[in-house]
């Protein structure tokens, strides 16, 4: 390893690795979440629908997790700066254009199809340069919380500040301030060395990143359309799985073949990594999940505006971000296992509180200790997730890992959204908010069974050590 490793070491160096990457999962997170307040604003303006801008927030999420496989696999063969700096520059293009589109299909291209490639290329270096330059367990978990804590609160704030812009200027100004944190990160991110040199010669599999994208962006699809027609989602969800299923015939004879595939089966013959991926997934879920129940709740059934929403959504963000920054004493203290069993246990007891307080008329401020809750115990086990997962590979395996826990995050997010909006959809009255609740409780019981299974010391996982 480069000389950048140890360097990180260094409360100073570590600062100047991590403010970048922290920033570079704030705007996405960011911008996964906010343009849920500017439809109305952007509809008009633009002159299109509702659904029109829902249809571009849709794309957005298939891009992404269509692409963020190909993208971890890309940063060995053209290295993980290269990769950061790509995406930074093609995320930013896509947000210029977004602020200057003067219809719907300039939107798309910028928002959806540039800052959806961007993030893709963008985010798996993020998190393979953290586990490459952060080499002991307590700074590895301090450097994780850092950035998943940005990411969480720019996913629970990114409505609150998107309503903000949005009001005092306008929609517009939402992406340009997207923009101008790219150019910072751009400045930010040359002080980092890639500890690892590219490898021009690796192979990259177009086969087998088609086939997993076609059927990544089918199972997404179906899942986006459950709310809408079941039986079409069900054809797009078995569509899905047979292409995806084909993937991995082709990835296994590539291997039997001892050619390098896409994504490497090995990779799912770590029984913690597995764990960890589920418990991932879940995670996303649940925030994405809560957070598009309660906010319709508040903005449907209370009257409340964007910014109202916002603000009493203010306490999920403290949550994410006290619990997050505290990862490095957390780790010192118990064991990652514990902190993502107490995380889901916490996160349960919150969504229960938000299911119960609106048995009667609650006021605003009613709904701050159960987003509280679920604010810091995601927050808690956002980074020992992470970390296992990651930490379950070695060095030159981080590109297809971090690749594939990126994927599963995003399908979570997804995943959360849509199965909210499922139940939501005949109408948002008190009776659906509870059933939505009640689900995404159930989904927390899921991962809170995945965590529990996790070994009391993942450093014995199976396949942590493995080799191509």
């Amino acid at each position: 390893m480069s000389d950048a490793a140890p360097a990180a070491g260094s409360p100073a160096a570590s600062r100047r690795i991590l403010a970048p990457l922290a920033l570079a999962q704030f705007i996405c997170s960011f911008a996964g979440s906010n343009m849920n307040v500017m439809i109305n604003d952007i509809s008009e303006d633009l002159d299109t629908t509702v659904q029109g801008v829902q249809v571009a927030i849709t794309i957005f999420l298939l891009v992404m997790a269509a692409l963020m496989i190909p993208g971890g696999k890309l940063t060995d063969r053209y290295g993980r700066k290269r990769c950061l700096v790509t995406g930074l520059l093609v995320y930013g293009v896509g947000a210029l254009l977004s602020a200057a589109a003067p219809g719907l299909g300039v939107l798309i291209l910028g928002n959806s199809i540039l800052e959806g490639v961007g993030t893709a290329l963008l985010i798996p270096p993020v998190y393979i340069l953290t586990t490459l330059l952060f080499t002991e367990t307590a700074s590895r978990a301090r450097a994780f919380g850092t950035i998943m804590a940005l990411g969480g609160v720019g996913a629970a704030a990114g409505p609150l500040i998107g309503g903000l812009i949005t009001s005092a200027l306008s929609w517009r100004a939402a992406f340009v301030f997207q923009a101008l944190v790219i150019v910072v990160i751009i400045i930010l991110v040359r002080r980092i060395e890639d500890p690892l040199p590219p490898d021009p010669t690796r192979p990259f599999d177009t086969v087998g990143t088609v086939l997993s994208a076609v059927g990544l962006v089918l199972v997404v699809t179906g899942i986006l359309a459950a709310d809408d027609n079941g039986w079409l989602m069900l054809a797009l969800l078995a569509l899905g799985a047979l292409f995806l299923a084909g993937f991995f015939r082709w990835v296994r004879a590539r291997e039997l073949a001892g050619k390098e595939p896409l994504l490497s089966t090995s990779l799912f013959r770590s029984r913690v990594s597995n764990l960890g991926l589920v418990t991932q997934n879940t995670q996303w879920l649940l925030l994405m999940g809560v957070s598009f129940t309660v906010a319709s709740y508040l903005q449907v059934v209370r009257g409340y505006d964007a910014i109202q929403t916002g603000v009493i959504f203010t306490a999920a963000t403290l949550g994410i971000l006290v619990s997050s920054l505290a990862a490095e004493r957390l780790a010192e203290r118990y064991a990652q296992r514990t902190l993502i069993l107490a995380g889901f246990i916490g996160t349960i007891a919150g969504i229960v509180v938000l299911l119960l307080i609106v048995r009667g008329s609650p006021g605003a401020w009613a709904f701050a200790p159960g987003l509280l809750l679920i604010g810091l115990g995601l927050g808690v086990m956002l980074t020992p997730s992470v970390n296992i997962v990651q930490s379950s590979f070695t060095e030159e395996r981080q590109g297809e890992i971090s690749g594939l826990s990126r994927s599963v995050s995003n399908l979570g997010s997804s995943l959360g959204t849509a199965v909210a909006g499922t139940i939501l959809v005949a109408g948002l009255t008190t009776h659906a908010y509870a059933a939505a609740m009640i689900t995404l409780a159930a989904f927390g019981l899921i991962g809170l069974a995945a965590a529990a299974l996790l070994p009391h010391s993942p450093a014995a996982a199976p396949g942590g050590s493995d080799h191509r």
